[in-house]
């Protein structure tokens, strides 16, 4: 089982060499390549308003050299508030880092509120991704049971709802994708909105998920940390004291949740940088934050040669 760190004091102190390394190669695109993109859809997404771009949900594919691979995979969820997307320092930089240690990353430019759609269209388009990603595991040289979801500020929102919001696949679906099961194998979630309806909620990213006024029971059910249970699976969570965006109260309560459940946790809370600081390259002590990811990752047996 992976140690709980909360991160405060010492260790948190200081850009070790290996994390600053990692750091800079991570913003390599997809290893030097561009990033294959598959339609989520190619049907059509469900409750879609037309067949422009914005209603067609894409995967990025960047998967690592061939000789590096070892066969975990993560789908990726770039943050922006449920009404954009940061792509750039929470998606491609993100697949770079990953494909660094040999992780398939899987970007996933899923629907939001600029796009013009609020839930459930963006939970059905992560859901749908890590399918994806299952279903065609031996493609892409995947492990089909280590297949993680990340996400970050709104997009860690959208993770931890993938992680709390799952089934088994429907065995008698006419598209195979739909047939293999959604549940991801672990989590990371990056400074990420966890809790609706809270002093410390980020109101605009439950606005545009949920609308005004939307119906209790469905912002209880979009509140992560009251939909934890014992199989939610392991989780990464790291967060800055600084963070006057999406305060650190809502991977504090998500934590706990998980702790309360017996689902294994790691938890670390830096004290400087602003919210969205993705890599957080320039910034001591919180730039470790990738390193003991990856670290992380290695200790569960995540890292280790495809079987």
């Amino acid at each position: 089982m992976a140690g709980r760190n909360w991160g405060r004091g010492p260790r948190s102190v200081g850009c070790v060499a290996l994390g600053f390394v990692g750091c800079v190669l991570a913003g390599a695109i997809c290893a030097g390549a561009e990033p294959k993109v598959e339609l989520l859809w190619p049907q059509g997404a469900p409750a879609a308003k037309g067949d422009r771009p914005a209603d067609r949900p894409t995967l990025l594919v960047c998967v690592p050299e061939k000789g590096k691979a070892n066969g975990c995979a993560v789908v990726i969820c770039p943050g922006g508030g449920y009404g954009g997307l940061a792509m750039d320092h929470e998606g491609h930089q993100i697949a770079g880092w990953l494909n660094s240690f040999g992780v398939a990353g899987f970007i996933c430019d899923y629907r939001h509120r600029n796009k013009g759609y609020g839930h459930p269209a963006p939970l059905e388009d992560a859901q749908r991704a890590i399918r994806t990603v299952r279903a065609r595991a031996a493609e892409w040289n995947i492990d089909p049971a280590r297949i993680g979801i990340m996400g970050f500020s709104a997009g860690g929102h959208l993770a931890s709802s993938a992680g709390t919001h799952f089934d088994a696949g429907d065995p008698n679906s006419p598209d195979a994708i739909q047939r293999v099961s959604c549940r991801p194998d672990f989590l990371i979630l990056g400074y990420p909105v966890i809790a609706f309806n809270e002093p410390y909620t980020h109101r605009g990213s439950q606005e545009n998920l949920l609308g005004r006024n939307a119906d209790p029971a469905l912002v209880r059910s979009m509140s992560s940390e009251k939909q934890v249970n014992r199989q939610t699976p392991p989780t990464f969570l790291f967060h800055t004291d600084e963070d006057r965006g999406v305060p650190a109260e809502n991977s504090i309560v998500f934590y706990r949740a998980l702790h309360a459940a017996g689902v294994p946790a790691e938890m670390h809370i830096y004290e400087h940088g602003p919210h969205g600081v993705g890599l957080a390259a320039k910034i001591p002590g919180t730039c470790n934050w990738s390193k003991q990811c990856q670290d992380w990752l290695r200790g569960r047996g995540l890292l280790g040669p495809k079987k």
